[in-house]
């Protein structure tokens, strides 16, 4: 923050509900007094003195030193994640990727073992199996909900336990609580990737985890304008986090987090009408004959109806679906849609749809794919905030064959 700039009190928001937060939490002002956050796209910053400049970079003043680290912008997007998810600190990356990245980089360390859900992003299987294990961090991969194969495969090694919940395609939905409860007995992390719900409609430190995750590109933003990720946690952790962007340098860029800023203001709004138009596409499936299984918490005859409406408000915006027979099949209902665009994001104000097994999760084993349960006749759809009835009428001309 500059010598120049004001925060807006914290404690003027104690008690304020997340809504408010995303509107009002972080901001900095400028001796202007701007309404809407300032964009400072700038690489460095100038000092009084050189006293000053060397106090700076010591660490002895707080202040703006470099944009790779320090920008105001991007700081009001992290103190604003932080209010919203109820953490102490959140620090900025430039990829949801890169959050994860980071988060193991400053808190894991050569001989240390994560637990993994296997219902993951494609990409993160990847960076684990990959990328981690060549700096001797191994990972056991389980099944989400089976508490028993987590227990069965902690180590005394483990030093962090991840998952996505809901997860990314499969919509599993995680014990939270369980899992917090078995990971601190075991002196371990517990790390939430909160994508696809965001704080709008589930706060996972309030069921016990560490530390938070998202990928900013998606719902925060909600239009597809920009690629950014956050992690959100303790002071103390998040410095070891923060620690990685500086040094390495995977860093949320200012124009960014001006646009994920403006994201943030409506996400409350979005994240109601995503869920509810997931859920009427979602009922709507599950009547059509050429569907084999919808897999959508939010159905209440979905086997984790329970436990989602203990932990979310809502259900999100993904409906994943098998259809009868296989990647063929997949294919032509996809390619017969016309206002689901064809790509591997989500969290899109356009509703989206994809193949995960040749997209988002392509890079995986043919066995890796089984086990994750992304089969041949998976389906994935992001859906948006078109009217719900011009895209249930799209589904079935697609499914009609039309």
């Amino acid at each position: 923050m500059s010598d120049s700039s004001k925060q807006v009190p914290h404690a003027d928001l104690a008690g304020t509900r997340v809504e408010t937060r995303a509107v009002r939490a972080g901001q900095r002002r400028t001796p202007e007094l701007e309404h809407s956050e300032a964009l400072y796209p700038t690489s460095s910053f100038v000092y009084n003195s050189a006293a000053q400049a060397a106090a700076r970079f010591a660490g002895d003043e707080p202040g703006n030193i470099y944009s790779r680290f320090t920008n105001p912008t991007v700081a009001t997007f992290e103190d604003r994640i932080a209010a919203m998810e109820g953490g102490e600190r959140g620090v900025a990356t430039a990829s949801g990727m890169a959050a994860i990245l980071a988060t193991f980089m400053g808190l894991l360390q050569h001989g240390d073992h994560i637990v993994c859900s296997r219902g993951v992003f494609g990409t993160t299987t990847v960076l684990l199996q990959k990328y981690m294990a060549r700096f001797g961090i191994e990972t056991t991969f389980v099944d989400l909900t089976s508490q028993a194969e987590w227990e069965a495969a902690i180590r005394p090694e483990t030093r962090m336990l991840f998952l996505e919940t809901p997860s990314n395609p499969l919509g599993e939905i995680a014990d939270m609580e369980a899992l917090a409860t078995l990971a601190h007995s075991n002196e371990a992390l517990l790390v939430v990737d909160n994508c696809l719900c965001t704080p709008v409609l589930q706060q996972p430190f309030r069921h016990g985890a560490d530390i938070v995750i998202h990928s900013a590109t998606k719902y925060l933003d909600g239009q597809g304008r920009c690629v950014g990720g956050a992690v959100v946690g303790s002071q103390q952790l998040m410095e070891e986090v923060h620690g990685v962007i500086r040094t390495a340098g995977p860093t949320m860029s200012p124009f960014n987090a001006w646009v994920f800023l403006k994201g943030l203001e409506t996400l409350s709004l979005r994240m109601k009408a995503h869920s509810e138009n997931a859920l009427r596409v979602a009922q709507w499936l599950r009547e059509q004959p050429a569907i084999e299984t919808v897999l959508y918490a939010g159905l209440p005859d979905h086997p984790q109806n329970e436990l989602a409406r203990h932990q979310q408000s809502g259900g999100s915006g993904v409906v994943s679906f098998r259809v009868s027979g296989g990647r063929e099949q997949a294919w032509n209902l996809i390619d017969r849609l016309n206002l689901f665009s064809i790509t591997a994001n989500l969290g899109d104000a356009k509703s989206t749809v994809t193949h995960p097994a040749t997209t988002t999760h392509g890079r995986l084993s043919d066995e890796d794919k089984e086990r994750g349960g992304i089969t041949e006749n998976l389906v994935r759809l992001s859906v948006g905030l078109e009217s719900v009835e011009d895209l249930i009428e799209d589904l079935e001309r697609a499914l009609s064959g039309g």
